[in-house]
């Protein structure tokens, strides 16, 4: 009978506990719900919207706010609910030329707070660069302005919600967010703890008339020198045979450099791929173009790929694209049937010589950026302007300066930032980037560690580390090992003072891990110690199977 009632008293006391648990769970979600409310009526931000919203998938419930910043810089902030919360804050980095609001729900999910903004204009009115005509403010907002505004006002909402300001803070983008995270460390160098800056398009101007120069240089002569060719004759050259023969010519002569056959250059510049040399056998007899060979013009269209941009008088202005990224040509720079003829840098850069080069803009687009045979009609009120008219003679002599010192993020004494701020910068870049063109990152590295620590990489290596990771397209994919979490490494060294030797990443195919390794802090890279005669094992390409050397 005892035991009964002991039984009885233990369930009722369980009981009591549940039902004290989820009233207390109730009351603190009521509690954020009205907290996060509230924040409409903050008196010195312009708020428009402060709701929770309901969780989903792996996303908790969190605080949804939205704001604006005078003139025209929409942003928003994810605030997880208090009990929820890690005490850091996470600016979330932006890509191409924005224009929206981006969500983090995993770094939320995670415990961050986390802000973004459309950087001052909205792509579904004014899409990529046409924001910029005749519109200094809005460039300026696009260039740096936007993120250091966003910043305070998502510092203020985050106090104002959690009632303490966040113990830490972070910046996480890649390619356009890299080159706001630089931006951030040069211009407010005291906004941010520590900093992810992907793939930087950090030389703005150059990268982008540099993809203009590609274009022309494809386009040119009724597309003479496209890598694609017409099968069928039907005037869309559909057949990208050429580029997978470049790609296969490269491989072989460097592929194995590493020590591994696996279909990556690790090293890009220890390859000494020479197109006149390495492509002598396979260029058309008679220079009479046809699928499985090259023309003259085809071949120079290759080598000014990898040569990069120069004007007139061969004065170089960007490193060209690695070898090994030529998987990813057909997307970005490729005019053929399987992108409608458009590569995908002709509408990221395009129309950014039209908007956002020159101190004055020279004319809007005309209505097909895909047809250098239109003729630009100089009559209209606003006249029009095409990247085929561009000279590239502009950048040299000077014409872009006034618009590089808004949107360039080159300075390498970073002194401010990473001493005397104490912050930490953690760059990356893919091997395999024909995007953005992964040599000038290395370049603006070592030009850092000359500057802002008189070459001493040693004393560099505590406060700013680059990873390149080999056969890593634009942010991501591309056949090497492409996927880690970028956060966590930076957080745990600003925090626990863990330097980031390497990181350790994946590559999959069909969601399955078919490939991992280390990719190490520069200058270091990663060597194959695992089973010997095994290296060509795709079995043994695991993390513990590799070093950093």
């Amino acid at each position: 009978m005892n035991r009964n009632i002991n039984s009885l008293t233990a369930l009722c006391v369980l009981c009591a506990s549940v039902a004290y648990g989820a009233a207390q769970g109730a009351e603190n979600l009521a509690r954020g719900q009205s907290a996060c409310e509230a924040l409409m009526w903050t008196r010195n931000l312009t708020i428009t919207l402060a709701q929770v919203v309901e969780a989903a998938d792996s996303t908790p419930r969190y605080c949804y706010v939205k704001g604006v910043i005078s003139p025209a810089i929409s942003y928003h902030v994810q605030l997880p609910l208090p009990e929820n919360w890690n005490g850091r804050f996470v600016k979330w980095g932006d890509g191409g030329k924005d224009g929206d609001l981006d969500f983090a729900d995993h770094r939320v999910a995670q415990g961050y707070a986390v802000a973004n903004s459309n950087t001052g204009h909205d792509s579904g009115t004014e899409p990529r660069a046409s924001f910029g005509f005749n519109n200094r403010q809005a460039e300026i907002d696009f260039g740096y302005r936007a993120i250091h505004l966003t910043v305070n006002a998502a510092r203020t909402l985050i106090e104002a919600y959690y009632q303490r300001p966040p113990s830490y803070s972070y910046f996480e983008g890649c390619s356009t967010g890299g080159r706001q995270g630089l931006m951030e460390a040069q211009r407010y160098p005291y906004d941010f703890d520590g900093i992810i800056a992907g793939a930087p398009v950090n030389y703005y101007q150059e990268l982008n008339t540099t993809h203009v120069f590609n274009l022309q240089g494809v386009f040119r002569n009724g597309l003479a020198g496209n890598l694609a060719y017409d099968i069928n004759g039907d005037g869309t050259p559909e057949s990208l045979t050429k580029i997978n023969m470049l790609r296969n010519k490269v491989l072989a002569k460097c592929d194995a450099n590493d020590g591994i056959v696996d279909g990556v250059i690790d090293d890009p510049l220890s390859c000494n791929f020479d197109p006149d040399l390495d492509l002598a056998t396979v260029m058309c007899s008679g220079d009479v173009n046809a699928d499985e060979c090259l023309t003259r013009a085809q071949l120079q269209t290759i080598k000014d790929l990898y040569r990069g941009s120069y004007d007139s008088k061969g004065v170089p202005i960007l490193k060209g694209k690695p070898l090994g990224s030529e998987f990813s040509w057909p997307f970005s720079v490729i005019p053929h049937k399987g992108n409608s003829m458009a590569p995908a840098r002709m509408f990221t850069s395009g129309d950014h010589v039209n908007y956002l080069f020159y101190e004055t803009d020279p004319g809007i687009t005309p209505p097909d950026l895909s047809d250098p045979s239109h003729h630009p009609d100089k009559t209209r009120v606003i006249p029009e302007w095409a990247w085929w008219e561009f000279n590239i003679d502009d950048v040299t002599a000077g014409a872009g300066d006034f618009m590089r010192a808004i949107t360039n993020a080159a300075e390498t004494d970073m002194s401010r930032f990473l001493l005397d701020n104490d912050g930490k910068l953690l760059l990356y870049h893919g091997w395999g980037d024909a995007d953005a063109h992964p040599e000038p990152t290395l370049d603006y590295y070592n030009e850092v560690v000359r500057d802002t620590f008189s070459g001493d990489l040693e004393q560099a290596k505590n406060y700013t580390r680059l990873f390149m990771a080999p056969g890593m397209a634009h942010c991501g994919g591309g056949p090497g090992p492409n996927d880690w979490d970028k956060l966590a490494p930076l957080v745990d060294w600003v925090e626990n003072g863990n330097l980031p030797d390497y990181v350790v990443a994946t590559h999959k195919t069909d969601e399955v891990v078919d490939n991992e390794r280390r990719v190490c802090a520069y200058p270091q890279q990663a060597t194959y110690v695992g089973p010997a005669g095994g290296q060509n094992n795709r079995a043994n390409w695991v993390e513990i199977n590799f070093t950093c050397r």
